[in-house]
């Protein structure tokens, strides 16, 4: 999504005009998104000026496409300025510009890490040149239309107030690799910068080329589970961004050094723990298992460690298929369960995803709490966790735990904003969906409600309607399901194949769990069942149609939880006897928030209770099918 669009000779006007910024804000008013950000406010009328002086020359043509603030598709990321057109062999190009108003920056020890002054603190964020060719390298990802024309998307970063004195800080060795990618200009390289933009612009193009990748047809997203075997081959499947790269550099850079230090006797081991924070569809799981990846395939021994089965059964299915042998899968693939006897520092690296999952002890008659456990065994652990997702009593994994046994061993933390993963790549890259989903469950209040209606939301008054529904997505790829809460009895547990049925609701709908199926999430044949949490958690879909229960509803105005409508037969969450009636309710609004965004396209929902249907209908300003 473009929010402001001109040629060339139209936005130096609009600069000159001193109108530029407001143009930008309303653009977005007329997007239906809400912009209060002074400070983006103040970046455009600062950053654009000085483009304005770059673009302000003759041989740049006049009717040249050009674009600001680009939303890439499928993501929450925003490309600061777009300029397209054919340079002098007819090759139709795309400049995609990242602009910065630092002064200076430090060096680090970590690839494209650099550390800057911003949002407020000083702080390591991924190198400009970096930013700028990995923003052009997802947009090429996911627009086939690039591809297919062949477009070129020409990737460079621009410093307007960094100094030359300070240039060794950002142009030296270390970001080579990045600055070969995409080109850093600095306060006094205008005429490099244009120079630059002159080698592919040098007249409009044919084709609309900037309509061309606003309104491509889109690639389908990738699935972490589809990708893992070539991952594993040290295919990089992913382009990481930001914030995951930073994380990813980090824990790269702790193991090397970790490492070096043990096998030099002269000096005292090292131990790391490091938090990566991050909401649903931020990348947890892809940083991790790309992690694992680069870390075996250097030599490091290195695990990835999850206490829920679902996503680790799905994984060793994809692997066999590509003629992996399961004992070699069964070596890097482990539950948390596992560890409650293993010597200190057996692994140079152990990579926990979905840490909010942990339990105290990994089994009745032995084991200690698996925070605790996994910190002795590993040289480096990272913890990748979200509080939010936290869905059952036993559920032990905080940021306050994991500190709390560091500090038992005397291990560094390394975790904070630079750690805490942002970017939106599930829900279409929408950052507004997922506050509608914590204001509506009452998790945390957000100033932003509004989101892109790309995302594709539909409400239900029948189960039986929002599964056909639901079964023409699936009927394309395999890759929808339906999940519900932990409301009905599971009384088909004796006996599967019988004809007794779980979930029992309106219109003729019924349906067995499919606590049978292991493979639920990738198995052709599980789309009749229906999920639960367990068999969801760190699994993606393209659509899914989420049942919720009578332990949601809304009565008073307000959307209220209710422990005592939970299955008596669900041993597992603990909700239902759960004495502590603030955990109970807080659990119920977790899992259902885990739910409703599993989906990368799209969410469908059926509510048992009519007025809560009724009033996310009031909310979303959607109607009921």
């Amino acid at each position: 999504m473009i929010i402001y669009e001109n040629t060339r000779g139209g936005f130096i006007s609009d600069v000159r005009n001193g109108s530029i910024a407001a143009r930008v804000q309303n653009a977005f008013l007329q997007h239906g998104i809400s912009h209060h950000n002074d400070a983006e406010y103040r970046a455009w009328q600062n950053s654009l000026m000085y483009m304005r002086n770059v673009l302000d020359d003759e041989d740049i043509p006049s009717d040249a496409s050009l674009a600001i603030e680009y939303q890439i598709p499928l993501t929450s990321k925003r490309v600061d300025f777009l300029l397209a057109g054919k340079d002098a062999d007819g090759t139709e190009n795309v400049v995609v510009i990242e602009l910065k108003q630092w002064e200076d920056s430090g060096k680090t020890s970590r690839p494209d890490v650099v550390t800057a002054y911003t949002g407020g603190a000083n702080r390591a964020v991924c190198h400009p040149s970096y930013q700028a060719f990995s923003y052009a390298r997802i947009i090429e990802t996911f627009n086939e239309d690039v591809y297919k024309c062949g477009i070129r998307m020409r990737p460079c970063a621009y410093l307007h107030n960094y100094r030359e004195s300070n240039r060794e800080h950002i142009d030296n060795e270390l970001y080579h690799e990045a600055i070969s990618a995409a080109p850093v200009f600095l306060e006094e390289d205008v005429a490099k910068l244009r120079m630059f933009i002159k080698t592919y612009i040098r007249e409009k193009d044919g084709i609309d080329l900037l309509m061309k990748i606003d309104h491509g047809k889109l690639k389908p997203a990738k699935a972490l589970q589809d990708s893992l075997a070539s991952m594993i081959r040290g295919n990089q499947e992913f382009v990481l961004i930001d914030e995951q790269k930073v994380a990813y550099e980090t824990v790269r850079k702790l193991v090397e050094r970790a490492v070096s230090r043990a096998n030099d006797p002269t000096k005292g081991a090292e131990k790391s723990v490091v938090i990566v924070s991050g909401g649903p569809g931020t990348g947890k799981s892809v940083v991790a298992i790309q992690l694992l990846c680069s870390l075996i395939g250097k030599g490091f021994s290195a695990n990835y460690v999850t206490k829920n089965a679902a996503p680790r059964n799905v994984y060793f299915e994809k692997l066999r298929q590509e003629k992996y042998k399961l004992t070699y899968i069964k070596s890097l693939f482990k539950s948390s369960d596992t560890f409650w006897n293993a010597p200190s520092n057996l692994l140079d690296c152990i990579i926990v995803d979905e840490a909010h999952r942990l339990k105290k002890k990994s089994a009745i008659f032995h084991g200690e709490n698996q925070v605790k456990e996994l910190i002795n065994a590993g040289r480096v652990t990272v913890f990748f966790i979200d509080e939010d997702q936290r869905i059952t009593t036993k559920d032990i994994g905080s940021k306050e735990e994991i500190r709390k046994w560091a500090a038992y061993y005397g291990v560094k933390v390394y975790e904070g904003e630079d750690l805490n993963l942002v970017s939106q790549f599930r829900c279409n890259g929408s950052d507004g969906y997922l506050n509608f989903l914590d204001n509506l469950l009452g998790i945390r209040s957000t100033a932003n409600l509004d989101f892109d209606y790309d995302y594709d939301i539909r409400l239900f008054n029948s189960p039986t309607k929002m599964r056909e529904a639901l079964r023409e997505k699936n009927n394309v790829n395999n890759k929808s399901r339906m999940i519900a809460g932990y409301c009905y009895e599971w009384v088909s547990e004796h006996n599967p194949e019988g004809e007794e049925y779980d979930i029992v609701l309106e219109d003729g709908f019924k349906a067995k769990w499919n606590f049978s199926n292991s493979l639920f999430a990738i198995a052709p044949d599980s789309f009749e069942q229906v999920g639960c949490i367990h068999t969801t958690q760190g699994l993606e879909f393209d659509y899914c149609g989420i049942i919720i229960g009578k332990d949601l509803r809304y009565e008073n105005g307000n959307v209220i939880t209710d422990p005592s409508m939970e299955a008596l037969s669900d041993k597992s969450s603990g909700i239902r006897s759960c004495k502590d009636k603030e955990l109970a309710d807080k659990l119920i609004r977790n899992t259902y928030k885990t739910l409703m965004s599993r989906g990368q396209k799209g969410c469908y929902l059926y509510c048992e209770d009519k007025p809560l249907l009724k009033y996310i209908s009031s909310k979303l300003n959607i109607e009921i099918q």
